[in-house]
């Protein structure tokens, strides 16, 4: 039998691995996807997006029960939160989209070999070889073209490691029952997204943020308004805070932490540890090739070419780009595409969106308003509430706003933030606008149905020449 030479192999089959596998399969590549574990899908499926989404749907929906007689629905005081029925529902989601998966492999030939993957040195006459290890015995695999997707785990405070009390977004996930209180270390997306959660399923919940403010990647009215809402909520917060001590008790942990010099001491049950993610890239052979990883991260052109030949690197491995699903499924369409000599595009960091998923949702593209300033664009603001739009008093979700920020020359639009209901859906036309060069204007003179949330991004337009409608 004449040896298997791939196209393409891609060690790690995270939405960044098997979107490159779907497209190479698409253009007719023969593609090998290597896994490590027994399912694919990687963190974003099993141990991220997917689960805590549903879970967040499940904290919205026993929100909107606490409300209840205000729809005009009785008799549902006493409801009854069933934690096991919730965590099962996430599971058969978890569950169907992985046999999706599967079914994705096969329809687009692409074959899947489990194993960890590594590689053995540069190509020798053009190919490459990656050394498989699968329960103790190991097997080559030969291809032309190599595509490090290994995605990334969770850091952890030093001297920490995860248990039954101190968890990562892994323990989180499953535990058996829901917290009377929670401490969370760190107020980025994942943070604020387990606050909102357990804060829905009545927790008490208090955020220590290092940085001077929550969402610290957003634009500073996004994180003033959220601020305000998660005070209104019921969420303490802590900004500024550096954590000097978690320690055990009887029941649970203690955290010890100072604000401004000064000391505060704070007892939980559980406390997350979110504060941020680092690149799995020991122990994948980058030691024989030319890749000199940069505090562990790959970097790459903008065709997601490394310094090896042959080896691409995309997802939460790349350095410079954000750790976002969305991000690496797109890069590993990028690198398939310029392995396939296909016409495709690159990257533009400006026009990629960020999404989390807290209640009230934020979807952000682009420039804030400072680095806009500090870029030294001739500033404009637009902004409109949701105060001010009916679709948002139907649903009753009234707090945040739209905000666009543009180029008072030209009327280039540098970037748009939201807070409020579906804003992790909204901020889609945003990104489309960018991308095909529309200018404010060109958003004004677009007709949006009414009555829709979507609506606001009409008024914010106008709201830039001081012309909404509805405000």
């Amino acid at each position: 039998m004449p040896e298997t030479i791939y196209d393409i192999a891609i060690i790690g089959s995270g939405p960044a691995g098997y979107t490159a596998a779907i497209r190479a399969g698409q253009y007719g590549l023969k593609t090998a996807l290597i896994e490590k574990d027994n399912v694919l899908g990687g963190t974003c499926l099993h141990v991220g997006c997917i689960p805590t989404k549903a879970l967040l749907f499940n904290a919205e929906i026993w929100d909107h029960l606490k409300d209840a007689k205000e729809f005009g629905i009785d008799g549902v005081d006493s409801r009854k939160l069933n934690w096991g029925a919730i965590q099962e529902r996430k599971s058969k989601i978890v569950a169907k989209h992985t046999k999706g998966l599967d079914f994705l492999m096969r329809k687009n030939k692409v074959e899947t070999i489990r194993g960890y993957g590594k590689l053995t040195g540069p190509a020798q006459n053009g190919i490459l070889t990656v050394e498989v290890g699968n329960e103790g015995k190991a097997a080559s695999i030969k291809a032309k073209n190599v595509i490090l997707s290994t995605g990334s785990e969770a850091r952890m405070i030093p001297g920490l490691e995860p248990d039954d009390r101190i968890l990562t977004n892994i323990e989180i996930l499953s535990l058996k029952e829901i917290p009377k209180s929670l401490v969370i270390v760190g107020a980025g997306a994942v943070g604020v997204e387990f606050a909102s959660i357990f804060r829905s399923f009545d927790t008490e919940v208090t955020i220590l943020e290092m940085l001077p403010r929550l969402v610290p990647v957003e634009d500073e009215d996004v994180s003033k308004e959220l601020a305000r809402v998660y005070r209104k909520r019921g969420i303490n917060f802590h900004t500024g805070a550096k954590v000097e001590k978690v320690e055990k008790t009887k029941s649970g942990i203690a955290v010890t932490f100072s604000v401004d010099g000064k000391p505060q001491k704070i007892d939980a049950e559980k406390i997350l540890i979110a504060v941020g993610r680092k690149p799995r890239t020991e122990n994948i052979g980058l030691e024989r090739t030319k890749i000199k990883p940069d505090r562990g991260f790959i970097k790459v052109d903008s065709w997601m070419q490394t310094s090896e030949p042959g080896v691409c690197a995309i997802g939460d491995i790349v350095l410079g780009t954000p750790q976002l699903a969305h991000v690496g499924a797109m890069e590993g369409i990028v690198a398939v595409t310029k392995i396939a000599g296909k016409p495709g595009k690159p990257i533009n960091p400006e026009h990629i969106p960020n999404a989390t998923y807290c209640h009230p949702e934020i979807g952000s593209v682009g420039l804030t308003e400072t680095k806009a300033e500090e870029a030294g664009y001739n500033v404009k603001i637009g902004k409109f509430p949701f105060t001010a739009n009916s679709r948002a008093s139907i649903v009753g979700q009234h707090d945040g706003f739209i905000k666009i920020v543009t180029d008072a020359d030209h009327g280039e639009i540098l970037g748009v933030h939201i807070i409020g209901p579906q804003a992790t859906e909204l901020i889609a036309e945003a990104v489309t606008a960018m991308e095909l060069e529309a200018t404010v204007e060109d958003l004004m003179w677009t007709i949006h149905a009414h009555p829709t949330l979507a609506e606001a991004m009409l008024d914010a337009s106008n709201s830039v020449y001081a012309m909404a409608i509805n405000a």
